[in-house]
């Protein structure tokens, strides 16, 4: 039976959720202060990463630790403050990165991941987005022998339990995919199944439009309330007040701020991170994603340029920007590749929704009916939205999700 549901939050996720929605015949209001895609998924690296079937655990070796804490590192900084706040949910993470811990919840997070362009592919072509898609994986690059073997190591037992194809690059295998690049590397691992958006934000934004084509609203405004309405759901956005059966939380790493104001606490954390686009000096070309793995980058060639995109930040989520790490990781990317100037006078800053086993929230909230969680899916927001949306309708409509949906609940916690 159709009813009528609010999808709070419009970045992939959200945007995913609302449109699954409307396929379904529901009418949908998708609600967001920003027009869609303009938050977090606008400023991601544009991966649909199908080889990411391991999320990224705490680092618990004694080396990590002592190259990370002079905080001066490119892939992970940290601020006193924002460590401090967190600090619960930290910990939980720290304990869930036990390598016994660990293993039990790689299966739980692939078997997302698995899902992801099987659920990309029918959006994309409904949004008429393929101009915006390649479907040639990206590159991993190394310097160090050790380093990259070790890799692919791990990539072998990656394709022999998920399915994730890849392929070694010898030198000159990857100079005559990236002539460009430096010649001090020893390889790399091609991930082949992924696939690459030239502009993140627009294919949000292209995902949105497919929404409204299947009789979907798109309201842009700032929510002041949610609350519970005998058997139903009132928003007020903008000092007017909605009307709902269902309400969607997927505003990302501010979900935990509107669950905490209805009485709900959940173990969120952010990893912020920056971004920033450049030129090519002396016309040089890139023409895959590289991820400069060593050091904990990447460079993404996009209709705007050359993006290049630091590693994570923990960091309270609306504190000021630092700029050093991106400031680090510029230095380091111009060893790799020629970059010419900054396209823009001020770096991007955005922050991705965490929590502290690594897999994202998706079901119903606990004692609230008729409030449903998609949100907290870490460096993956932009992988996952439309398995998050296709899977949530799924529980929304009262199916048996294709997946075991008990590792992404509200109680676990």
């Amino acid at each position: 039976m159709a009813r009528e549901i609010i999808v709070l939050g419009a970045g992939m996720v959200g945007v995913s959720v609302a449109w699954h929605l409307a396929r379904r015949g529901h009418d949908v209001t998708l609600v967001d202060r920003r027009e869609p895609g303009r938050e977090t998924s606008f400023g991601n690296a544009g991966l649909i990463q199908r080889e990411a079937v391991r999320p990224y655990p705490f680092p618990r070796d004694l080396a990590t630790l002592v190259r990370v804490l002079p905080n001066r590192e490119v892939d992970i900084r940290y601020r006193p403050g924002g460590m401090l706040r967190a600090a619960g949910p930290l910990l939980q993470y720290w304990r869930n990165s036990a390598p016994s811990r660990y293993r039990r919840l790689v299966p739980e997070y692939a078997a997302l991941i698995r899902l992801c362009l099987d659920a990309h592919g029918p959006m994309i072509e409904a949004a008429g987005a393929e101009s915006l898609v390649r479907r040639d994986g990206w590159l991993e690059v190394y310097r160090d022998t050790g380093k990259l073997a070790a890799r692919l190591e791990d990539a072998e037992e990656n394709d022999a339990r998920f399915g994730v194809r890849y392929r070694r690059l010898e030198p000159e295998d990857l100079a005559a995919m990236e002539p460009s690049l430096s010649d001090n590397l020893v390889g790399a691992v091609h991930w082949q199944d992924s696939w690459s958006v030239a502009d993140p934000g627009a294919l949000v934004q292209a995902y949105a439009s497919a929404f409204e084509a299947e009789g979907g609203r798109v309201l842009r405004g700032e929510v002041n309330d949610v609350a519970q309405d005998g058997e139903g759901w009132r928003v007020e956005i903008d000092g007017q007040a909605w009307q709902a059966a269902d309400v969607v939380l997927a505003m990302g790493p501010w979900s935990r701020t509107w669950l905490e104001r209805l009485g709900l606490s959940v173990p969120m954390f952010v990893k912020r991170g920056y971004h920033m686009h450049y030129g090519s000096a002396d016309e040089a070309r890139l023409n895959h994603w590289v991820m400069d793995a060593e050091v904990g980058y990447l460079l993404a060639p996009m209709r705007a340029g050359i993006r290049l995109t630091t590693g994570a930040e923990l960091e309270r989520l609306e504190a000021p920007a630092h700029h050093q790490q991106l400031a680090a990781a510029e230095a380091r990317a111009r060893e790799l590749f020629p970059l010419g100037e900054r396209l823009e006078s001020t770096p991007w800053k955005g922050a991705r929704p965490c929590m502290p086993d690594m897999k994202p929230v998706i079901g119903p909230a606990p004692g609230r009916r008729g409030l449903w969680c998609a949100f907290g899916h870490g460096h993956q927001g932009f992988t996952l939205g439309p398995a998050t949306g296709r899977l949530l309708t799924q529980m929304m409509e009262g199916e048996a999700p294709e997946i075991d949906m008990a590792p992404y609940r509200f109680e676990r916690f």
